[in-house]
């Protein structure tokens, strides 16, 4: 076996739709046929976006001309710059023979020439084999190639639509507890009167959450990185929808967004938080609710919505619960220190 590693032009088609194919069935086999994956038209235009947020750099491993396995490398461009995030996804007739550990040799290296002390990734397993993913094929491959489990995060699923007296109950229940907010929805690019409030909040999401070993600092507020986070959306036939509570001054107390897919139909938690100084009163709940009205009247035929928390997030998590997500799967946030 003779193997190549080759950074593909996100413009060549093939070379994509043979990625996008390397990526999408070794996703299935680990994880089932029934799992949410990126589509192939969403990963298409990730790829080919000009960001200044985050350098993209898929590659292709391939034996001859057969392709053998879709590898990335994503770079951080404004924080977190000692960081690099690995993909590496080898279908499954292709395991077992040194393609994974070869693409995962190179994609270190690339790091380290790029300037990077830490490299993350992720990999994703079923429910019942729990919270370590003991067996799971990714946690395996990653554990023998010096890869901790940094935090690790259950996905839960909602399934739509839920019954409009559910939330009448629960909206009727934080009343009290949200008096002197007010609760605002869209759907769209955040409105430019709340953009500044809502990027504080958004930037701080990845270390306010828990983040539990993953060697991360917080980000720096920036609306044009929100910007081209929305023109993204667009051009992956994607929708947002965003809520936030506002003090009796303005200011955002608290966000949450929906991300639904023009593809596959579903509907994708992305952040919630509150401000410090604002807990207490029951926010993250208000503006979920909100956010899953104006979603299910917008957005009828989403099927479910996908949410993943850190599994030692109690609080989100019976959040979650209220609503009637159920766990589904669970994902592992693994890291290694490259020096």
């Amino acid at each position: 076996m003779t193997l190549e590693i080759t950074r593909i032009d996100p413009f060549d088609s093939a070379a994509v739709d043979a990625w996008w194919d390397a990526y999408a069935a070794a996703e299935w086999a680990d994880r089932g046929l029934d799992v949410p994956v990126w589509s192939r038209e969403e990963t298409r235009s990730a790829m080919q976006q000009q960001s200044q947020v985050l350098e993209r750099r898929p590659h292709l491993v391939r034996d001859g001309d057969e392709v053998v396995a879709a590898a990335g490398l994503a770079l951080p461009l404004k924080d977190n710059t000692h960081v690099a995030h690995l993909a590496i996804h080898v279908p499954p007739g292709h395991r077992r023979r040194g393609v994974g550990s070869a693409a995962l040799a190179f994609l270190e290296e690339t790091a380290i020439a790029a300037g990077r002390t830490a490299a993350q990734g992720d990999t994703s397993w079923r429910y019942e084999l729990g919270a370590d993913g003991d067996g799971a094929p990714g946690r395996e491959f990653a554990r023998r190639h010096g890869y901790s489990l940094a935090l690790g995060d259950l996905q839960n699923r909602l399934a739509l639509p839920v019954e409009p007296t559910t939330l009448d109950r629960i909206d009727a229940d934080v009343a009290a507890a949200i008096r002197g907010y007010t609760i605002r929805s869209w759907s769209g690019p955040v409105p430019d009167d709340v953009v500044e409030g809502w990027t504080i909040l958004d930037a701080s999401i990845d270390t306010e959450a828990p983040s539990g070993d993953l060697d991360i600092e917080p980000a720096k507020p920036d609306v044009d990185s929100i910007r081209e986070q929305e023109e993204l959306l667009v051009r992956q036939n994607r929708r947002s929808f965003g809520s936030v509570a506002l003090t009796t001054t303005g200011q955002v107390a608290a966000y949450t967004q929906l991300v639904v897919s023009g593809d596959d139909g579903n509907a994708y938690q992305w952040g919630t938080l509150v401000r410090t100084a604002d807990r207490g009163h029951r926010l993250g709940t208000a503006v979920k609710i909100a956010n899953l009205r104006l979603l299910q009247q917008e957005s009828p035929h989403a099927r479910a919505v996908y949410t993943y928390n850190a599994e030692s997030n109690a609080h989100m998590l019976s959040v979650n619960t209220l609503l009637g997500f159920v766990p589904t799967e669970r994902m592992g946030e693994l890291q290694k220190h490259l020096t």
